[in-house]
């Protein structure tokens, strides 16, 4: 799994600048307005071939100042038991502020590893205005500008060599990797205790070789399985999570190290927005998934109940459509043994190699009815393709003009060789290459 590099900090620091300096793309919105950050936003970056989550806080939503202090607060201890590295960012121009001291004092309790780097120094000679952070009993400060890039090489290099050394990855083995994600409250730990606890023989528990951690190995009808349990699953000590949005960094650690997701929507209060986020993480990383909506219990219903149910689901959550979908109870037991089936028959699905001729039958079958469109006036191409891996199932396709295939056409593609392979539950990876 990555490490996960967390920018902690008072409101309007610049905090979502630096976050999309980092990883090279605007993606978290940036506004000289506090508490612009509304969510926790997520990246992935490469540098000198490491690589590592960057995780941009926010969720300042609240009218006071005391009530955003807290929030600040709550921010830094999850930074604190969730990352391997914090950058502290403060405001250069204001200059230290009490709330930093604050915050300097929670971070060197910790014993992270923290980079303390002051913002908005656009100038050279504004970088002697970073020497009176040093009142707050640090021991390095950066001066940078995250708007112009001033000094950002310097932090990424601080970043790098802060870094945990990186983790042998394990050989892929018969037991399966499952992450339980979802909101708080969703019910991922009954799902958990239902399906390790009546039915199940559980081996051991051990501590997990990965940080933060604890995973539980267990078998079932002679199949092996790895639970994959992070802070989201074991109650947080002391801290107010008044943003639920946190809980998509703690699936970022799960979901990196796991075979399948299990994706827990609470039945009774449908799809929200935080759930969104943790399915888009799932298929960023081409992770197998089962989608499971518990508390069906509680839900009253009809014949049509499920079907419109999983209609909204698929709506709301496009990007994971070849996801199945499981209605469950964990209180009552109903149907949580068919989640475990139905782990087995998307990984299975997703260790399959299809030969190369199987392959370009159906790519020109696909292509036959419906071309690429073209691109700047030429004709899009595809020669032939091959597979490359699996976990998830990864195909390179040749042709004459990648850049030219439209996402669009990507996701025709993606479907219908699910379609055509048996592929319909499993995600897919598509490369495209220019023919030498």
């Amino acid at each position: 799994m990555k490490p996960i590099v967390a920018i902690v900090g008072r409101p309007n620091v610049g905090k979502s600048t630096l976050f999309n300096r980092i990883i090279g793309r605007r993606k978290a919105i940036v506004a000289d307005e506090p508490g612009v950050t509304r969510d926790l936003n997520f990246g992935d970056a490469e540098e000198l071939g490491h690589a590592f989550t960057v995780v941009d806080t926010g969720g300042f939503e609240a009218d006071t100042t005391d009530e955003i202090l807290k929030q600040v607060r709550d921010q830094a201890r999850l930074a604190i038991e969730d990352s391997d590295v914090i950058v502290f960012l403060m405001d250069g121009r204001v200059g230290p502020t009490p709330q930093d001291k604050d915050l300097v004092d929670m971070l060197r309790r910790s014993g992270k590893p923290v980079i303390y780097a002051v913002n908005k120094l656009d100038t050279d000679r504004l970088d002697a205005g970073a020497a009176e952070f040093y009142g707050l009993g640090i021991g390095q400060v950066l001066p940078v500008s995250a708007e112009h890039g001033r000094g950002l090489n310097e932090l990424i290099d601080g970043i790098i060599e802060k870094l945990p050394p990186a983790e042998e990855e394990e050989a892929p083995g018969e037991r399966v990797s499952v992450a339980i994600v979802g909101r708080p409250n969703a019910g991922k730990s009954s799902l958990l205790n239902r399906l390790i606890g009546r039915q199940r023989s559980i081996v051991s528990d051990v501590a997990g070789t990965t940080r933060d951690s604890i995973d539980t190995p267990f078998e079932s009808d002679g199949r092996k399985y790895l639970f994959i349990d992070t802070a989201g699953i074991r109650k947080k000590n002391k801290i107010s999570l008044t943003v639920e949005s946190y809980c998509v960094m703690e699936a970022i650690k799960s979901i990196e190290r796991c075979d399948a997701a299990v994706l827990v929507v609470d039945g009774h209060e449908g799809v929200k927005a935080q759930d969104e986020k943790i399915a888009g993480l799932i298929e960023d990383r081409k992770k197998c998934c089962v989608i499971v909506v518990n508390k069906w219990d509680l839900v009253e219903k009809d014949t049509h109940t499920a079907g419109h149910a999983e209609d909204f689901i698929r709506k709301t959550l496009p990007f994971l459509t070849y996801a199945p979908v499981i209605f469950t109870s964990a209180l009552t037991g109903q149907r949580v043994k068919k989640v475990l089936d139905t782990i087995d028959e998307v990984v299975e699905k997703g260790r399959t190699r299809v030969s190369t001729s199987k392959l370009n039958d159906a790519l020109e079958g696909i292509q036959g009815r419906y071309h690429p469109p073209a691109y700047k006036g030429k004709e899009v191409k595809f020669y032939y393709m091959t597979q490359t891996g699996v976990m998830p199932p990864t195909f390179v396709v040749f042709a004459n003009i990648p850049e030219g295939v439209q996402d669009q056409y990507k996701r025709y593609l993606a479907a219908g060789l699910r379609e055509t392979l048996g592929m319909e539950n499993v995600p897919i990876k598509l490369i495209f290459r220019k023919r030498h």
